[in-house]
């Protein structure tokens, strides 16, 4: 294959992934509005729930969202009163977000349809396809990330 077509071929799978995200993540989001969350701020309570307190200014490179939204996403999850911010016990500069219990158990009602819908989703590929998948999509993101 020529350079010129290896070139044509990267812009293909490019459209190709984007377009398949984009479509994805729609539907994903069409649940999580349903939810009465806003997709960022499922995010986050899904990362609260999934690993336990985090220091607020680690969840935006966990959830990929910008630090500045942050205190925003935050500050309407504690107002549903669904996390609350602690102070770190060894750190007093550092502030974690918690999932309250009220939190705990809006997640425990909605995650396993939100699980459901993204297995339905997906539910065209294999299981070897889906592993594949994942390999191919693992190692070209490690291979950007060593480009940096």
């Amino acid at each position: 294959m020529s350079n010129q077509e290896e070139r044509k071929q990267s812009l293909k799978l490019f459209i190709v992934l984007s377009r398949a995200y984009k479509v994805i993540n729609e539907k994903v989001n069409e649940y999580i509005y349903e939810t009465g969350l806003h997709p960022t701020e499922f995010a986050v309570l899904e990362l609260l729930y999934h690993k336990g307190p985090q220091p607020l200014q680690q969840i935006g490179s966990k959830i990929l969202l910008a630090s500045g939204s942050i205190t925003y996403v935050v500050d309407k999850l504690e107002k549903k009163q669904l996390l609350k911010r602690a102070a770190c016990p060894t750190d007093r500069r550092v502030i974690h977000a918690e999932i309250t219990e009220k939190g705990r158990e809006f997640i425990d009602n909605v995650f396993p349809q939100h699980e459901e819908s993204i297995h339905q989703l997906l539910s065209s590929l294999s299981e070897e396809e889906k592993e594949t998948a994942i390999a191919i999509m693992r190692k070209l993101g490690l291979s950007i990330k060593d480009l940096s």
